[in-house]
């Protein structure tokens, strides 16, 4: 990206909430803390952070079902700086005790601001009913129980076993070529050994009658999700899904944006968004609204998946096809959104699309194509509520739960 002034770098590990036992569940965001607590050559949190902002860049982590990535963004000759930060956190942590014990707490607080943040709070139950009694289904942050017991001994083990060369991708973009990569990375991590990564645990599908949950709280508002199962990231169907969803619940000329929120002035925020995983996936649904007037806003979001899986959207495929490719070719003049695109896709397909070849497969979806996939994703009995708010019984919403 020669047209840029930065580059970023992401080091993407085969590590996540799906990689774990039950009873070790959070271990995989716990050790992406601890990479952050110092390591021998930079002993402290504040060392490690202060050698990237000292120098105006930016270093964050993150940690979802599939994968754990460490990721900086600098200026371009702050590269060799980067890399070595990146490998020392990567490859060097301590593990030092006492910082354990201070990021247990951490962590802990982190569960405590989901719970109490309907938003995220009501995403964790409908993972939950999505992927009840698996994997999938457990938020990645564990629970209180497995973050208390996590000993150092077991988040060094987990480490050694998934932080591998053979279960890592390295993706850099920016101004610098590729041969400096290749060179500056064999350097860097030429002593790094290969090892045996465990295997992530399947999904597992056995949803025949619609799932509702309702978590009383007092709150101001319902906020609800309303899922179905999904496609996973090797379905030949899964860029035709993302565009029912955009069609659906993505920007401010959405359906449901449009029905829920412009015409009726039920929700002030309402949106669905669609994941992919690697034998799975879901389309969900948010919206927070009063409470009495939850079964309307269920009822206008059952109609609107209603005429999506009946109403092929012939003259909105122009406008959405272009939102589409749009927003995805203004995310990659960014260095850090190029090298997230990268690793991702490597990390979890072994292959990388391109631009061009993502925009071509849009350009070349129709309507019918549309109307196909929605009629055979969009079934009452694969539906599933979740409710966070001051309501108490389910008879009502059960009975909305019809398509």
């Amino acid at each position: 990206m020669p047209h840029t002034r930065s580059v970023s770098i992401s080091v993407f590990i085969g590590a996540g909430s799906r990689y774990e036992e039950p009873e070790r569940a959070g271990t995989s965001h716990f050790v992406e803390h601890l990479c952050f607590k110092g390591t021998e050559k930079r002993a402290t949190a504040k060392e490690i952070s202060e050698a990237i902002e000292g120098v105006g860049g930016i270093l964050n982590g993150g940690t979802n079902k599939e994968s754990t990535v460490y990721w900086v963004k600098v200026a371009r000759h702050h590269f060799p700086l980067t890399l070595d930060v990146l490998v020392d956190i990567v490859r060097h942590s301590k593990f030092d005790p006492p910082e354990m014990e201070k990021e247990r707490k951490v962590i802990i607080e982190e569960f405590n601001l989901g719970l109490d943040f309907p938003p995220q709070r009501v995403n964790m139950l409908i993972d939950e009913l999505l992927w009840p009694d698996q994997a999938l289904g457990r938020d990645v942050l564990g629970t209180k129980e497995t973050i208390a017991a996590l000993t150092r001994d077991m988040a060094i083990e987990y480490l050694n076993r998934q932080y591998r060369p053979n279960n890592a991708v390295v993706a850099v973009a920016g101004d610098i070529s590729h041969d400096e990569v290749v060179t500056s990375l064999s350097q860097a991590l030429a002593d790094w050994p290969d090892g045996v990564p465990g295997p992530w645990y399947p999904a597992e599908d056995a949803q025949d009658q619609p799932r509702l949950r309702i978590e009383y709280k007092k709150t101001e508002q319902c906020h609800l999700c309303l899922a179905v199962r999904g496609l996973s990231l090797f379905h030949p169907d899964r860029f035709i899904l993302d565009l029912l969803n955009v069609i659906l619940g993505e920007g401010m000329s959405s359906r449901l944006f449009v029905e829920l929120r412009e015409r009726r002035g039920l929700a002030y925020e309402v949106n669905s968004y669609v994941s992919h995983l690697l034998d799975s996936g879901a389309v969900i649904i948010y919206a927070g609204v009063e409470p009495k007037h939850i079964g309307s806003a269920i009822e206008v979001i059952l109609e609107e998946l209603n005429r999506l899986k009946d109403e092929p959207p012939e003259q909105e495929l122009v406008k959405v096809k272009e939102l589409v490719k749009g927003r995805l070719l203004l995310r990659m003049e960014d260095s850090r959104s190029v090298s997230s695109w990268l690793g991702a896709q490597e990390l979890l397909l072994k292959q990388i699309h391109t631009v061009d070849e993502v925009m071509s497969i849009v350009d070349g979806i129709g309507p019918e194509e549309l109307k196909r996939v929605g009629q055979n994703l969009l079934s009452a009995e694969k539906l599933s509520l979740a409710v966070v708010g001051p309501l108490r019984s389910e008879k009502r919403l059960h009975r909305l739960l019809k398509l």
